[in-house]
C-alpha cells in the first residue's frame, strides 16, 4: 500500500498543517480509492434469477449471458440470486431470452417474485416415481412389458434433462451434469439396461431437489434480511399522514412507525426515548434504548411505542441495503481453494468423459473383450465422475459459514477473507472506540495561573468545534453541560498526528498532546502533573494560547465490559493480542495490562502500518479498528476487521465488519472460520474419496449404474449436510474450552 498523502506542507511548531475538515481522527489520512463498479462506456443491468440449485447453475447462467454481443462483463451473485450484466448497449431482452433458453427464469430487480409452488417444483420427481412403480409392477407380470414401460419412463424423465443439456451446449456449457446424465441414460437404453436408465434419472432429479433445499437453507439468512424492508412507510407532512412507497422517502422526511413495526429507512429519533429490537441486524437479543437525536438503522423494530423519526438515508442506501451490497461483494472475493476447485472441475469433467470413452472402447478393440460389459462400465464411470459433489463442496461450506456469521452480526466479505481469518494467529486492536467504548469523559481541568477552569474549557471547546473525534466530543459535551457560551472559531487547522489549531477571539489557540510539544513548553510542575495523571490512565490535552500554556484537560475512556473475556477467549484459541494506539504509554498501559495484552503507544497512522507490517511478518495478523486513521493499518494486515460503529472508510477498507460493537464475537468468528476450513477439507475428502473408491469398484465390475448415481447423489447430499452443520449457532463452542484449532 502506498503511503498516505498529506496535502499542503506549511509548517507550524514542527507539525504538518492541512485545511481543517470534520473527521473522526486528528490524523490527516486520505481514504483509499474505490474501483469503478462497471467498465467504461457500459450500462449495468440486473435481474433476480429463479431456479438455481448450486454454484454450477450460476456458472451456466453466466456462460449463457456471456455469449451475447456487446456484453462486457457478467456475474451471478449466488447468495442473493442476482444476475449483473455490464453491456455496451441495451441487451435486456437478449439476456432474458438466453437465460430462459437454458431453463432458468429472470425477473427485474425489485419485482416481487411469486411464491414457488412446492407441488409444481416436485411434480417431475413424483411423475417419475409413479411411472417407476408402474414399470416395476409390469415387469413382475411380463418382463417384456416391463422393459417397454422402463423405456417409456426413461424417455419421459430424459426429455426435460436432454432438452436442457442441448440448450446449455448451444449457450457454451458443453459438459454440464445434464449432458452426463443424458449420455448415461441413452447409453444404458442401447445396452438394454432399461430399469437402471430410468432409476438413474429418478435419482438425479431427487439429488437436484436436495441441492435446491440446501441452497435455500444457505440463502435463508440473506432472504430474511431482504424481507426486513417493509414495502411502504407512513410519512408525516404538516400533521397529515400518508402511506408511501419506501423508494419515495428522502433524507429529512418525517416518518411514523407503529409499535411492533419495522423501520423502512435509517432514521434519527425525534421522540425523547424509545426501545428498538435490532437483533435482525446485530444479533443482539436485548432491545436497545435510543434517546432523542440518536440514529436507528433500517430493519429495527419499535418495541413498545409508536415513534417519529427523521429519515437520514437515501433510497437504496439504508443499513440493510449496505449489508446486502457487502454480501454481494463478498461473492467476488472467493477463497483461493474455491477458485482452484472451480478451475479443476472445468478440466475434470471433460477428462472423465474421455476416460469413460476409453474404458468403453479400448478393451473391446485391443483385447477382444465383449462390448456390452465395458460400455456398461464406461457409462458407470461417467456417472461416478459427475463433479456435482466436488463443485458444491467448497461454496456450500463457505456460504453456510458466511450465513452463520451474518446471523451473529458479523459480515465477512467473501470466502477469501473467511479462509484468511481461519489462519490468524495475532490480533492487533485500536484503543479508542475499539477496546474502549469510544466515549471518553472529561475527568479533570488543570488551569494555570490567571485562568479559571470555565475559561480553559470554554476556549478548548471552541477549538474543537466541528470535530467528531471522541476526545473533541467529550470536551464540547462538558462545556455544554456547564452551559458555557462557546465562541466561534476561525481558520481551523488539523495538525497531523498532533492536535488542532484555530483562531478564537483574535488569538491563536492550539490543543495538543503533551508528547507532541517541543521541549521546554511545559515546565517541571506541569510535566509532573502530566506524569501523575497519565499513570492513572488519563489522556491529557494541553491548551496553548500563542506560546503560553493555559492549562491541561484530563479525559478517560474505559475498556468495554466484554473486552477482557474476548481477549481471554482469543488467548485460549492460541491467538496473541496487542493494542496499537496514538495515546501516551501510561494511559495505554492502564487499559492494556488489566486485559492481559501487550501494547504499542504513541503511534501515528504511519507508525501503526509499520507495526502491523512487522507483526504480520512474524505470523498472520488481523487488525481491528473503527476510525479513518485505522484504515491504512487494516489494509496492511492479513485481515482487517471494522467495528460497526466505525467510519465508512474503515468499514469499506475492512475484510470483515461487526454490525454491532461486541468484541465477544471476534473469538466466535475465528472458531467459525476454522470450522469452515475444516468443513471444506472434509467435503473435498468425501467427494473425491467416494469417487476414488467407486472408480476402482467399477473397473472391477462390482459397481453398477444404480450405485454410481447413488454415489454421486449421496456424496452431494453428504457434503451439503456437512456444510449445513455450520449454520448451528454454537458451532465450535467446544474449541473455546480446549483451545484446540478446528
Amino acid at each position: 500500500m502506498s503511503n498516505p498523502i498529506i496535502k499542503s506542507t506549511p509548517s507550524f511548531a514542527g507539525a504538518t498543517l492541512r485545511p481543517f475538515v470534520p473527521q473522526k481522527s486528528v490524523y490527516a489520512v486520505e481514504p483509499p480509492q474505490q474501483e469503478a463498479p462497471a467498465p467504461k462506456n457500459t450500462t449495468r443491468y440486473s435481474w433476480q434469477v429463479r431456479g438455481m440449485d448450486c454454484a454450477a447453475c450460476a456458472r451456466k447462467v453466466e456462460n449463457a449471458a456471456r455469449q451475447l454481443a456487446d456484453v462486457a462483463n457478467v456475474q451471478v451473485l449466488f447468495a442473493t440470486e442476482k444476475l449483473v450484466v455490464d453491456a455496451r448497449s441495451d441487451v435486456r431482452r437478449e439476456v432474458e431470452k438466453a437465460v430462459s433458453n437454458i431453463g432458468y427464469t429472470l425477473q427485474s430487480a425489485g419485482e416481487k417474485a411469486p411464491e414457488p409452488s412446492a407441488w409444481r417444483e416436485n411434480l417431475p420427481v413424483l411423475v417419475l416415481v409413479v411411472l417407476m412403480v408402474a414399470s416395476f409392477g409390469l415387469a413382475q407380470v411380463s418382463p417384456q412389458a416391463g422393459r417397454i414401460a422402463f423405456i417409456l419412463t426413461t424417455l419421459v424423465g430424459l426429455w426435460p434433462i436432454a432438452s436442457k443439456a442441448l440448450r446449455q451446449i448451444r449457450s457454451g456449457t458443453w459438459f454440464g451434469i445434464e449432458t452426463l446424465m443424458s449420455v448415461a441414460a441413452i447409453g444404458a437404453l442401447f445396452i438394454g439396461a432399461t430399469a437402471e436408465a430410468a432409476m438413474v434419472l429418478l435419482l438425479f432429479l431427487i439429488g437436484e431437489r436436495l441441492e435446491g433445499f440446501a441452497a435455500n437453507r444457505a440463502r435463508r439468512g440473506v432472504t430474511a434480511l431482504m424481507a426486513l424492508r417493509p414495502e411502504e412507510a407512513t410519512r408525516v407532512r404538516d400533521g397529515k399522514r400518508e402511506t408511501v412507497a419506501i423508494a419515495s422517502l428522502r433524507p429529512g422526511d418525517c416518518i411514523e412507525v407503529a409499535a411492533g413495526g419495522r423501520l423502512p429507512a435509517d432514521g434519527r429519533l425525534l421522540d425523547n426515548a424509545a426501545s428498538f429490537d435490532e437483533s435482525a441486524l446485530t444479533g443482539e437479543s436485548v432491545p436497545v434504548e435510543r434517546l432523542k437525536g440518536e440514529k436507528v438503522a433500517a430493519g429495527a423494530t419499535s418495541v413498545d411505542r409508536k415513534v417519529l423519526l427523521e429519515v437520514t438515508s437515501e433510497p437504496g442506501d439504508s443499513a440493510i441495503d449496505r449489508i446486502l451490497r457487502l454480501i454481494e461483494e463478498a461473492e467476488e472475493r472467493r477463497a483461493p481453494i474455491e477458485r482452484f476447485i472451480d478451475r479443476f472441475s472445468r478440466i475434470y469433467t471433460p477428462a472423465i468423459m474421455v476416460l469413460s470413452l476409453l474404458v468403453a472402447v479400448v478393451p473391446p478393440l485391443l483385447m477382444a473383450a465383449p462390448w456390452e460389459p465395458w460400455i456398461y462400465k464406461g457409462l458407470t464411470l461417467l456417472l461416478i465422475g459427475c463433479p456435482c459433489a466436488l463443485v458444491i463442496s467448497t461454496p456450500a461450506a463457505i456460504t453456510s459459514g458466511l450465513a452463520a456469521a451474518a446471523r451473529r452480526g458479523a459480515l465477512i466479505k467473501g470466502g477469501a477473507a473467511l479462509e484468511r481469518l481461519g489462519r490468524i494467529e495475532q490480533f492487533a486492536f485500536d484503543k479508542t472506540g475499539t477496546l474502549t467504548a469510544g466515549k471518553p469523559q472529561l475527568t479533570g481541568l488543570f488551569a494555570q495561573d490567571g485562568v479559571d477552569d470555565a475559561e480553559l474549557l470554554r476556549l478548548a471547546a471552541a477549538v474543537e468545534q466541528g470535530s467528531t473525534h471522541p476526545l473533541a466530543l467529550a470536551i464540547i459535551a462538558a462545556a455544554q453541560t456547564r452551559e458555557l457560551t462557546i465562541p466561534e472559531a476561525h481558520n481551523q487547522l488539523t495538525l497531523a498526528g498532533s492536535g488542532v489549531q484555530a483562531e478564537v477571539e483574535g488569538k491563536t489557540l492550539r490543543l495538543s498532546a503533551p508528547s507532541k510539544l517541543s521541549d521546554g513548553v511545559l515546565n517541571e510542575a506541569q510535566m509532573s502533573q502530566v506524569t501523575r495523571e497519565e499513570a492513572l490512565g488519563q489522556t491529557l490535552v494541553v491548551l496553548l494560547v500563542g506560546e503560553q500554556v493555559y492549562g491541561l484537560l484530563a479525559l478517560r475512556d474505559e475498556a468495554r465490559p466484554e473486552a477482557a473475556d474476548a481477549i481471554a477467549q482469543l488467548s485460549a484459541l492460541g491467538i496473541e493480542s496487542v493494542m496499537l494506539t496514538g495515546d501516551n504509554p501510561r494511559a495505554a498501559a492502564a487499559i492494556a495490562k488489566p486485559l492481559g495484552m501487550s501494547f504499542r503507544a504513541g503511534l501515528l497512522p504511519a507508525d501503526k502500518v509499520t507495526q502491523v507490517n512487522t507483526l504480520n511478518q512474524q505470523a498472520p495478523l488481523a487488525m481491528v479498528g473503527d476510525g479513518i486513521n485505522d484504515a491504512p493499518a487494516m489494509k496492511a494486515a492479513t485481515l482487517g476487521i471494522a467495528m460497526g460503529g466505525g467510519t465508512d472508510v474503515a468499514l469499506e477498507t475492512a475484510d470483515a465488519a461487526l454490525t454491532h460493537n461486541r468484541l465477544s464475537e471476534l473469538p466466535a468468528m475465528v472458531r467459525l472460520a476454522r470450522a469452515t476450513s475444516s468443513n471444506i477439507r472434509q467435503n473435498i475428502t468425501i467427494a473425491l474419496g467416494l469417487k476414488a473408491i467407486f472408480l476402482v469398484t467399477t473397473l472391477l465390475g462390482l459397481t453398477g449404474l444404480w450405485l454410481a448415481v447413488l454415489a454421486d447423489s449421496g456424496a452431494t447430499a453428504l457434503v451439503t449436510a456437512n456444510a449445513l452443520r455450520l449454520l448451528r449457532k454454537n458451532q465450535g463452542a467446544a474449541a473455546v474450552k480446549t483451545g484446540v484449532k478446528q
